[in-house]
């Protein structure tokens, strides 16, 4: 068995070596880790004499193993290609899953290739949506998308840029956080993945597998869009963006999803909601360095706060907010967005 000295070291690779041995019967080869993500999880790949699998480590004491439980079930039902569950302890925190392997669709995405995966993936995103039962799903509301807001304002605004803000610009974030809301609820709701991106893409013998989909609920049908196509990891020209945001929308519509009939609105919905992540996403990028140690999501904030600035310019609605950004990072923009 292949082992480093600090992996051999720690206290939940013993603990899940043991409980390996209670619940499979074929001698372990190897295991080494396979990747970490932005939560407090860990995998391991365990490899046997003639097959692979993949052990999830999440300390309950930071992970809901129930609800992961109920969402893949959940997915499982509807015929969502999520990884396959083999064995479980919830109280200990361990998972032994299928392998997936290492490629995500993220470098996959080339000038070339990147509008057919695409397509495959709004597939994917209308069967979830069409197939899913959304029943029980805590609901994405009003107090929901407006905790999320705070996120930024804590970590983005608080400790990335290191400022409180003004009574006058409080009440600006307020105004501007209440209308990002409220335009979100007017859209119609289904299940939502949470995020549909890139990076929780895997492939597998050229199709697309889900991942990361433990924080589901019911909001609004255009999230998900919104988180793949204006990806915190990748971005487009607009064009391409559009050509792929009409092709969600017919397939959608023609799967009975309760869109209106009129695209512009649609896309207008879907860029407010991008707005609510991508500002929620600023306040997790620095809450991952600052709280968690995890400096590499910086190099993906220039990109994310394009997104903001550019969906701010083009409604008269969200010009105050735009104001109070610009005057927040009067630096950063006349240098490009430099961290």
């Amino acid at each position: 068995m292949t082992l480093s000295p600090k992996t051999s070291s720690d206290n939940r690779f013993a603990l899940m070596q043991a409980w390996l041995q209670r619940c499979i019967s074929s001698p372990v080869q190897d295991i080494s880790p396979a990747a970490a993500d932005a939560s407090v999880r860990r995998y391991w790949r365990i490899c046997f004499a003639d097959d692979r699998r993949i052990v999830m480590d999440a300390p309950p004491d930071g992970f809901d193993f129930a609800v992961f439980l109920a969402q893949h079930a959940r997915l499982s039902a509807a015929n969502i290609p999520v990884p396959a569950l083999y064995a479980y302890d919830a109280e200990l925190g361990f998972a032994l899953m299928e392998d997936l392997g290492n490629e995500t669709l993220t470098p996959l995405l080339t000038l070339t290739a990147a509008k057919d995966w695409y397509l495959q993936a709004i597939d994917l995103l209308v069967d979830m949506q069409t197939q899913v039962d959304a029943t029980g799903l805590p609901p994405y509301d009003a107090a929901f998308l407006q905790r999320e807001l705070e996120i930024c304002r804590e970590w983005y605004f608080g400790r990335q840029l290191g400022v409180s803000l003004s009574a006058d610009a409080s009440a600006v974030w307020t105004r501007s956080c209440a209308l990002i809301v409220a335009r979100n609820l007017e859209q119609p709701t289904g299940f939502v993945h949470r995020d549909y991106h890139s990076r929780n893409l895997m492939v597998k013998a050229g199709k697309l597998r889900l991942i990361d989909y433990q924080d589901a609920v019911l909001g609004p049908l255009s999230y998900d869009l919104a988180s793949l196509l204006r990806d915190a990891y990748i971005d487009w020209d607009e064009p391409f963006v559009l050509d792929l945001a009409i092709h969600y929308w017919t397939v959608a519509r023609a799967a009975g999803l309760a869109l209106t009939d009129d695209f512009g609105e649609f896309y207008q919905a879907f860029e407010w909601q991008g707005l609510q992540r991508h500002l929620k996403v600023l306040g997790i990028f620095a809450r991952l360095k600052f709280r968690d140690g995890k400096e590499q999501y910086q190099a993906d904030i220039p990109r994310v706060l394009a997104y903001v600035m550019k969906v701010c310019e083009r409604y008269a609605e969200l010009a105050a907010l735009r104001r109070l950004l610009a005057t927040l990072h009067r630096e950063q923009i006349a240098t490009g967005y430099t961290f």
